[in-house]
C-alpha cells in the first residue's frame, strides 16, 4: 500500500527526478513533489546515499524510509499499482524497453553532463540557475557563491562520466544521431513502443528535459535539427490525460525499423562501453580503454554501470526460450547482441 500522497523528493535540474515524476503523473498515482533543499524536505527521512529522486515509502515496522534509483522504483510501483503500466506486457518487448531505458539513464546522461559542464555558456547558465532551484529566497551573495562552488565541483567531475578532450566528439556525435533517430521514430509513433509510453520513454524524456530544455548548447542543436523531439519532451512532461488501452502497445512482429535504428545507436556506442567497463572492473584496471564508433575512449571504470550490464544479462537469461529467440532476432545486427553472446 502506497502512502497518499506519495512524496517524491527531487530537483528540476535532475533528469532522474523528472523521469520519475512524469511516471507518477502518467500513472495518476497521487503524489506530492518536494523540492530538495526546501524546508519541506528537511523533516523527511534521508537515504543512505544522497541521490535524487527519492520516494518516501513505508517500512515493515511502520516507519518511513527514502528509497532511490529510478528504474527499480518504477518496477516497485508496477507491483503496487496495476493500472496504466509503463512496462510492455510482451516479455521480449519489455526486455528491449529495459535496454533502451538503461541506455538513456547511463549513456545519454554522459551527453547531459558533458554539455552542461564543458562549455562556458552552459556552465554559466547552470551556475546561475541550479543553486536558486534549491532555494529561491537565499541571499544573492550566497546564491552566487553556491553557483561558483557547484560549477567548480561539477566541472572537476567531467572525467567521472567519461567526458574529456578525447571522448567529447564521440559524445556529441552520438547525441546528434539520437536526435535524428528519435525524430524519425516519432514521425510515425507517439512513443517508443506504440501509442502509450514505456519506462524507456520516460528515461529518454528525463535526460532530454535538460538537453533540449535547459542547457543552451544542446538545446540549440535540438531546436535546429529535431524540433519534433523538443515538442515531444514538453508533451511527456504530463501525460495524465492520456487514455491508454492494451492495443496501444506495438506487437513484437510490428516493431518498426526506426526502433531498430535506435537500438543500433545503443549498440554503436553504449554496448562497447559496457563491455569494456565490465572488463576493466573484472581486471581491477584503473582505466577503461576501448574504441567507440571507431575512435578511442578512456575513462575511469564505473562500478554502477557494471551492475547495469549484470542486470541486463539477468533479464535476458530470464526470458523464456521463445521470447529470447524474438529478442535475438530484434537485436541481430544492432551491435547490442554482443552484450548477450
Amino acid at each position: 500500500m502506497l502512502p497518499t500522497p506519495l512524496r517524491i523528493v527531487g530537483a528540476v535540474g535532475s533528469p532522474y527526478s523528472r523521469k520519475l515524476r512524469a511516471v507518477l503523473r502518467y500513472r495518476r498515482i497521487p503524489h506530492a513533489w518536494v523540492n530538495t533543499g526546501s524546508p519541506e524536505s528537511r523533516t523527511l527521512p534521508q537515504p543512505r546515499v544522497s541521490l535524487l529522486p527519492q520516494l518516501i515509502l513505508p517500512t515493515a515496522d511502520g516507519g518511513l524510509e527514502a528509497r532511490t534509483d529510478s528504474s527499480p522504483l518504477i518496477r516497485l510501483l508496477e507491483g503496487a499499482v496495476r493500472e496504466r503500466s509503463v512496462i510492455p506486457p510482451d516479455p521480449a518487448v519489455a526486455f528491449l524497453d529495459a535496454l533502451l531505458e538503461d541506455y538513456a539513464d547511463e549513456w545519454l546522461t554522459k551527453a547531459m553532463f558533458h554539455y552542461r559542464w564543458a562549455y562556458a555558456a552552459d556552465v554559466a547558465n547552470a551556475a546561475a540557475i541550479l543553486p536558486r532551484w534549491f532555494r529561491t529566497d537565499q541571499p544573492e551573495a550566497m546564491a552566487v557563491a553556491a553557483g561558483r562552488a557547484f560549477a567548480e565541483r561539477q566541472v572537476g567531475r567531467l572525467a567521472v562520466v567519461g567526458s574529456n578532450p578525447l571522448t567529447a566528439a564521440v559524445i556529441e556525435d552520438s547525441y546528434r544521431r539520437l536526435l535524428r533517430l528519435l525524430d524519425a521514430h516519432l514521425t510515425t509513433s507517439r512513443f517508443l513502443f506504440g501509442g502509450r509510453p514505456a519506462s524507456a520513454d520516460f528515461a529518454l524524456y528525463g535526460q532530454l528535459t535538460q538537453l533540449v530544455g535547459f542547457d543552451p548548447t544542446p538545446m540549440a542543436l535540438a531546436r535546429a535539427d529535431a524540433p519534433r523531439v523538443v515538442a515531444w519532451v514538453d508533451i511527456v512532461e504530463d501525460l495524465s490525460g492520456l487514455e491508454p488501452v492494451d492495443a496501444d502497445w506495438t506487437p513484437r512482429a510490428a516493431l518498426p525499423d526506426t526502433l531498430r535504428a535506435l537500438l543500433g545507436e545503443v549498440g554503436r556506442v553504449y554496448a562497447p562501453f559496457l563491455l569494456a567497463n565490465a572488463d576493466a572492473l573484472a581486471r581491477g584496471a584503473e582505466r577503461v580503454e576501448c574504441r567507440i564508433d571507431g575512435r578511442p575512449w578512456t575513462q575511469r571504470p564505473f562500478p554502477y554501470q557494471g551492475k547495469c550490464l549484470t542486470w541486463l544479462r539477468e533479464g535476458y537469461r530470464a526470458l523464456a526460450a521463445d521470447d529470447r529467440r524474438i529478442a535475438d532476432e530484434l537485436l541481430a545486427g544492432t551491435g547490442c547482441d554482443r552484450l548477450f553472446a
